[in-house]
């Protein structure tokens, strides 16, 4: 068995299986996938990737199953698709995932294509190895008990990024208590006697629901508050917001005036689309090379926004984008338009075992109300231009998108 000294979990102890797959040209390419993408332009040392990640969740993932009393086959597949969980990452990870999902149909976590077609070094190591790689992919997708463990509201997935974002970040404020929440981890249901699984083996995973157990409320509120501080001062700094509209414009613009595949595109490394963007978007792609952003011109709350803006999608954001420009007289790709998602916290409907019953946490701690209601405060509609038009952008981005407040400028 080899291992691989890690930055956070020390030394990670790799099976066969793990080994192969990580010599295969699909997975070595995450060495080249960084994994805070624009967010290291605000800290600089958020220079970790998406290898070394897929490593920590795989190591957790493993102490996770040894738990869990599973047979050795579906152990080594849930192994498996933990370690491969990120292998669908476009370039610059998540703020690529809206064009490939636009254009494919797919997130980063539908991996059947690759498993199946895109990759068959990736299958034909499975394969040799007895293992399903449609097995690998429904786990990877979140799908059943086990499903949960890879993608789901207590996913491991989570745990690694928090703790690793953390330390490169040098922030303090993702720190968990990671092994305490693997140990915490149950089966729950699936064919148990008495709802929790025993260790008896009589629970079926791929029906089962993953709780913590007994006394672990405040186990689960850390994972919360973690995940509520590292979105407002590190995963959603305005910096790495601005930064980040403007790749997602400018990848828009280079798959239009290339025509390049979007399977192609999808698979991509960081470096690879820097290049090509400066090249071929130079208006947007030397100034993110060189973090010459552009400036808010509007920066405003929930409470400033039409109900309608707030769920704008993509094609409302452009439409926007260009009545703005025209507005104001500026080329349309002078100004982006950044509506997020509405505020939530996913991890609310985690599962927590109290007095014996298994309950949604939402429902079992007080916290989760004021988590709740800090994200909603913290969430921010923002347009961004260059600097020397801040003022008339803004004033047209309030016209056009009703907005109530003033804004910060920036």
């Amino acid at each position: 068995m080899k291992a691989i000294k890690d930055s956070v979990h020390g030394h990670v102890r790799l099976g066969d299986v793990a080994a192969e797959l990580i010599d295969t040209p699909a997975f070595q390419r995450l060495r080249h996938i960084k994994q805070l993408s624009t967010v290291r332009l605000v800290y600089p040392s958020a220079n970790h990737t998406r290898f070394e990640h897929s490593l920590g969740v795989y190591h957790l993932a493993r102490s996770a199953v040894e738990g869990f009393d599973l047979d050795a086959d579906t152990a080594a597949h849930v192994r498996a698709a933990a370690l491969l969980h990120d292998a669908g990452h476009g370039p610059y990870g998540h703020q690529t995932e809206g064009i490939i999902r636009r254009a494919t149909g797919r997130d980063h976590d539908d991996v059947a294509w690759l498993l199946t077609d895109a990759d068959r070094e990736v299958c034909q190591v499975l394969e040799r190895n007895g293992l399903d790689p449609e097995r690998v992919a429904s786990l990877i997708a979140g799908e059943g008990g086990l499903g949960a463990l890879v993608s789901g509201e207590l996913d491991v997935d989570r745990m690694d990024y928090l703790v690793r974002d953390a330390h490169h970040t040098g922030v303090p404020y993702g720190t968990v208590d990671t092994g305490r929440l693997v140990n915490a981890l149950r089966l729950a249901g699936g064919g148990s006697a008495g709802g929790e699984a025993s260790g008896s083996g009589s629970v079926d995973p791929e029906r089962a629901e993953l709780v913590l157990a007994e006394g672990n409320v405040p186990t689960a509120e850390s994972l919360l508050v973690a995940r509520s501080l590292m979105n407002a001062v590190v995963y959603r700094h305005h910096v790495s917001r601005v930064a980040g509209a403007m790749l997602e414009r400018a990848c828009e613009r280079y798959l239009d005036r290339t025509g390049t595949d979007p399977g192609a595109f999808r698979r991509m490394a960081d470096h690879d689309l820097l290049v090509e963007l400066r090249e071929t978007v130079p208006e947007l792609g030397r100034r993110i090379e060189r973090r010459d952003l552009y400036k808010r011109a509007v920066w405003v709350g929930l409470a400033d926004v039409p109900a309608g803006t707030v769920d704008a999608g993509h094609a409302e954001e452009v439409a926007a984008e260009r009545e703005i420009a025209d507005a104001v007289g500026l080329d349309r790709e002078a100004v982006v338009v950044d509506v997020p998602s509405r505020p939530g916290l996913k991890e609310s409907g985690s599962t927590v075992v109290v007095d014996g019953v298994p309950q949604r946490l939402e429902d079992a701690s007080e916290l989760v109300g004021g988590l709740r209601s800090a994200e909603r405060c913290r969430w921010t509609l923002g347009v961004y231009c260059p600097a020397e038009h801040v003022d008339a952008v803004g004033d047209a981005a309030r016209d056009v998108l009703g907005l109530r407040g003033v804004g910060a400028r920036a």
